[in-house]
């Protein structure tokens, strides 16, 4: 099963830092928290039958290889970006935005401009830790996002309950 930390190696951080006008370290901070609330929304989305259809259809068209041999940001469909974090969020957006600012100490824009730059590889991993698997279901999904979490489907106190209670069972 897939971990938060296997995708977490695989995010460019020297890229992102240098996007955003971050060190590295505030990065990397600001993507540990990013990263659970991204797969922390699509589990919230996947727990509805047609959210989990519509995300399992998503992870179908979505290129699945884009983790391959180094990510270079250049190469993620911007256009793909700001539709997978409106799918996930919904109308919570800003308040996610807001929340995962606070608690990391950055301000919500830096969230702003980092959540639709982790979408679409949270997306390809996604993709790819399903390609071996023939469970399309919501629960299949859920399942695997949650082993994504660790099992818990919140990543993490405050914000996991924010989450839970903004994003709970696709309910936007």
């Amino acid at each position: 099963m897939p971990s938060i930390n296997e995708l977490m190696s695989q995010i460019p951080i020297g890229q992102l830092a240098a996007r955003l006008g971050l060190s590295e370290s505030e990065t990397e901070a600001a993507v540990s928290q990013a990263l659970p609330a991204l797969v922390s929304g699509m589990a919230a989305n996947a727990q509805d039958p047609g959210g989990a259809a519509s995300l399992s259809q998503a992870l179908g068209e979505h290129d699945d290889d884009l983790l391959e041999g180094g990510i270079d940001l250049d190469q993620v469909n911007s256009a793909d970006r700001e539709k997978i974090v409106r799918n996930v969020f919904g109308q919570n957006q800003e308040s996610v935005v807001d929340q995962l600012g606070d608690t990391a100490g950055l301000g919500g824009g830096t969230f702003t401009k980092l959540l639709p730059m982790l979408a679409p590889l949270v997306m390809s991993f996604l993709a790819k830790s399903r390609s071996g698997s023939d469970d399309d279901s919501g629960g299949g999904l859920g399942d695997m996002l949650g082993g994504l979490l660790g099992g818990s489907q919140g990543g993490g106190g405050g914000l996991g309950d924010l989450l839970g209670g903004l994003l709970g069972g696709g309910k936007r």
